[in-house]
């Protein structure tokens, strides 16, 4: 991301601070940072991590979606970097109460904003049995959808982690990978009660808007949906003209936003992913603004 002093910095998926801190160490002294999160909790720990920068660290509870108004609020017009962190955090996920996990009793919550309308459960235990199935497959990419939502509706209602991760693991079976076989139900239900993907395809446009000349992009995402969507956009911003192939002239009229600064995702090392084994999947892609 290159952080300079003076920058004018977002983290749109703020957590604990660790990115945040990164920013605003290599920004000294005067680089500015909107640290963005929906989760109160987080909020609180980020607060805790960044007090020594005072004033030049801001931090609102919001999702990054509202990326414009947020910065419209603080009166910014521009800012030299954005920083997207995609999904769950480890902070969430070793939260036993909030239900990401399925490896421990608890209620099926899932939602990252403690205030937000719609909970696990209520989709397990209301969603009609085709709807669940076409939900496990777009978005936890599970072969067995179909199988998993029979096996869900058949043993309604369900009320606990460990309740639906039994269900589905007598659905199915863990694939070569050696996952849980309950691991992509859980994460389609997260991103359905959250709205992921959603959120992701309205931000996007938005960066555009917000990156100065030269501004970068950084967004690291941990599963193929996200990493699609992310790969997709940058790739359309980065070319004049986006016709079909064989069109002979182009009419378009696209132009170039973006330089595509990894034509690859930056994967973690071996070492990396010994020392933080959930770091394994992770995709970072970068871009630069035009």
């Amino acid at each position: 991301m290159q952080p300079h002093r003076e920058g004018l910095y977002i983290d749109g998926t703020l957590g604990a601070g660790g990115h945040a801190w990164g920013i605003l160490q290599a920004s000294n002294p005067d680089g500015q940072l909107i640290g963005l999160d929906v989760d109160p909790h987080a909020l609180a720990l980020a607060q805790t991590k960044l007090a020594e920068f005072g004033n030049r660290a801001i931090l609102e509870r919001a999702s990054y979606r509202t990326l414009l108004q947020q910065m419209a609020t603080h009166g910014w017009r521009f800012v030299d970097g954005i920083l997207l962190d995609l999904g769950l955090s480890s902070m969430q996920l070793d939260t036993p109460e909030r239900g990401f996990s399925f490896q421990t009793e608890a209620p099926l919550d899932m939602r990252f904003d403690p205030q937000g309308k719609v909970c696990a459960a209520d989709l397990v235990n209301n969603m009609d049995e085709i709807e669940l199935a076409e939900l496990l497959f777009h978005y936890g990419e599970e072969r067995r959808s179909r199988q998993v939502a029979r096996a869900i509706v058949r043993a309604r209602p369900l009320q606990t982690t460990t309740q639906l991760a039994q269900v589905v693991a007598g659905a199915t079976q863990a694939g070569k990978s050696g996952i849980h076989p309950a691991t992509r139900t859980f994460q389609a239900l997260r991103i359905a009660v959250n709205g992921e993907l959603e959120a992701l395809e309205e931000v996007l446009p938005q960066i555009l808007t917000a990156l100065s000349q030269g501004g970068r992009l950084a967004i690291i995402a941990f599963h193929s949906l996200e990493d699609r969507l992310v790969k997709q956009f940058i790739r359309t911003e980065s070319m004049d003209c986006i016709c079909p192939p064989r069109q002979p002239v182009c009419t378009c009229g696209h132009k170039a936003t973006l330089r595509d600064l990894t034509k690859k995702p930056v994967r973690p090392t071996d070492d990396e992913k010994r020392n933080n084994p959930r770091s394994r999947s992770a995709r970072l892609r970068i871009a630069e603004r035009i």
